[in-house]
């Protein structure tokens, strides 16, 4: 286990960085929920980029794009959609709709080797919290590409980040408050089959963020418990970080099995150190510093790793950071 001693931290007044990518000039990506992104460089220096216009998108998943800027998944009260935002805070709509109709609060996004965008709606009720129970199964996968954009797999309980494998490539996804891991096959047409549950997590997790190690690891952020667990190719699990404090974490488990889970037992903190951690990135030269994005915190946990983390497809796509890192 890592012990909390060992966290430091990364960035100063983030605004919900709920999501944490990395790239290999070692700037990190963190999502803004004022509307942007802020990027945070090697030495500290920040620099936060907001969508200009009145409307501010809430940034929950975001993705970098190949030749700059990002892609930002909407999370509103009500309406949702992914956003393209330039180095500049120009903002633009991406995928506001899908199948004619337009697309729910919208959890994540992310883009692929092939340069295809995948998307995560967790559930179609309203509000979301009605979706924090054991029997949500309405979230979906998008995914646009050449063909345009269309649902290419259903029936989630509340689909929260998906990433393909750089390797295998093969689609995960996190089934929140159905509280599994599951792994679908992707044929060259982005067609999914062979759904398989590779992980099902016990009392107090409830997956949210994951990503992948250089030796077949996965690597699972839970809410709420504030726990970071690596799931092995076999679906073996191990805890190797937990900040939550035990009877708290009972209420929690309670009103979740009882049906009544809602915002305020995601709305408020239950660890010692981190503040209900929601991503994990691998960064710096050697892929081996993991970084927390969190949903209450104002910085990036951070400690070392053993076993270094998978370039992810985005490791050098670093044009939104060039200028800003130099």
């Amino acid at each position: 286990m890592i012990a909390l001693n060992q966290l430091k931290s990364v960035g100063t007044e983030l605004a919900r960085p709920e999501c944490v990518l990395c790239t290999s000039d070692e700037v990190l990506h963190v999502a803004d929920w004022r509307g942007g992104v802020t990027l945070i460089a090697p030495d500290g220096r920040q620099r936060t980029i907001l969508a200009k216009g009145k409307f501010k998108p809430r940034p929950n998943g975001i993705a970098i794009l190949p030749d700059g800027g990002w892609l930002l998944a909407h999370l509103g009260e009500s309406d949702g959609g992914v956003y393209r935002l330039a180095p500049d805070g120009t903002l633009s709509p991406e995928l506001i709709e899908v199948d004619g109709a337009p697309l729910p609060p919208t959890n994540y996004v992310h883009i692929d080797g092939q340069r295809r965008v995948w998307v995560t709606v967790s559930t179609r009720r309203h509000p979301r919290n009605l979706g924090y129970r054991p029997d949500c199964d309405d979230g979906f996968i998008v995914l646009a590409d050449s063909a345009g954009a269309r649902i290419v797999a259903a029936g989630f309980g509340y689909a929260n980040e998906c990433l393909i494998h750089p390797v295998t490539g093969r689609l995960y996804v996190n089934e929140t408050f159905a509280r599994r891991l599951t792994r679908l096959d992707v044929d060259g047409d982005g067609n999914l089959s062979n759904r398989t549950t590779m992980a099902e997590f016990g009392p107090g997790t409830f997956p949210d963020g994951l990503t992948f190690d250089s030796v077949g690891g996965i690597w699972i952020t839970s809410i709420v418990s504030n726990r970071v667990i690596r799931v092995d190719a076999a679906g073996r699990q191990e805890i190797l970080l937990e900040d939550v404090d035990p009877d708290d974490l009972a209420g929690v488990e309670r009103a979740y099995l009882a049906g009544e889970m809602g915002r305020s037992h995601l709305d408020r903190t239950f660890g010692r150190r981190l503040r209900n951690i929601s991503s994990a990135a691998f960064g710096r030269a050697d892929l081996k510093t993991v970084h927390l994005g969190c949903l209450l915190g104002e910085d990036i946990a951070t400690f070392q790793s053993p076993i270094a983390g998978l370039q992810p497809f985005h490791w050098n796509w670093t044009a939104s950071s060039r200028e800003f890192s130099a």
